[in-house]
């Protein structure tokens, strides 16, 4: 059974980090680009950053590049995700949510990734 599940979120102040993780289960993950999206209320979900299955490559939203880093440790039938954010903004309140697809370079549209967690709450307060 492939599941991917995420954690990690919660309460943070403005200018503070967190650290997300996400497990995927499930040997194909180790061959997958997997990444991170989020969605705010009221907003559509959008891309955050993603990695490539050998973690040779990354990629970032211009809006949170220098600031977050995201990485990668397969075994052999897990892929362990991890997203470090720094400096954080209450704007970035959100659900996040680990995601893999099968291609590269990663697509930044949410509907062509295959492989969906559940998400995590990062509450970003002022």
């Amino acid at each position: 059974q492939v599941q991917l599940v995420e954690s990690g979120g919660g309460p943070v102040q403005a200018g503070g980090s967190l650290r997300l993780s996400c497990t995927a289960s499930g040997r194909i993950f180790t061959t997958y680009t997997m990444g991170w999206f989020r969605q705010a209320p009221g907003k559509e979900r959008e891309f955050v950053a993603a990695i490539s299955w050998n973690a040779g490559n990354t990629y970032y939203a211009d809006s949170v590049k220098d600031r977050f880093t995201i990485s990668r440790d397969n075994n052999k039938n897990t892929a362990h995700l991890q997203l470090q954010m720094i400096t954080l903004k209450p704007e970035e309140t959100a659900v996040y949510y680990c995601a893999a697809e099968s291609v590269l370079p990663p697509s930044t549209d949410n509907a062509d990734w295959d492989y969906w967690g559940r998400g995590t709450q990062v509450t970003v307060s002022s």
